[in-house]
């Protein structure tokens, strides 16, 4: 996947995560951000929505791709482990040790990524709809961080 530097300010001034919103692994690690992002660093949109497309689109990625999750942070789109470990950095508490995985080369870190990604659904079970706030989300300023269309 490129890093392509997206054109719009929108995309630069905020980090915006892309999930599955019917994997149950998926929704699950988003809750885990939610609870350790004091700063509230991030947003988020499911890749079955419209936002996606249109997010991941300068990318040349379709949001179709429900294999993968991406952060876009300062224009650039990242996938899999470089977005999880780039995420992890900007967490509360010891997260940002978790840096210390970027000496595993990429290829390697992705297959691993991929193995589990592959089976998440018979390991962690799927929703019937999309992940929607009003689901875990009680206080009405965190529906805020995700994006719905």
């Amino acid at each position: 996947m490129k890093d392509n530097i997206a054109a719009t300010d929108s995309l630069n001034n905020t980090s915006i995560i892309l999930f599955d919103g019917v994997c149950n692994l998926c929704v699950a690690s988003v809750q885990f951000i939610i609870k350790r992002d004091s700063r509230r660093n991030f947003q988020f949109a499911a890749l079955q929505s419209n936002t996606a497309k249109n997010l991941l689109a300068p990318f040349d990625i379709e949001a179709c791709q429900l294999n993968s999750f991406y952060c876009i942070q300062h224009g650039v789109c990242l996938e899999r482990t470089d977005a999880a470990l780039l995420i992890a950095g900007q967490l509360d508490g010891y997260w940002w040790l978790t840096g210390g995985l970027r000496w595993i080369p990429r290829k390697i870190r992705d297959a691993l990524y991929d193995a589990l990604g592959g089976q998440r659904y018979r390991l962690f079970g799927k929703r019937n709809v999309c992940l929607v706030p009003d689901d875990f989300l009680p206080d009405s300023d965190l529906q805020n961080r995700f994006i719905l269309d």
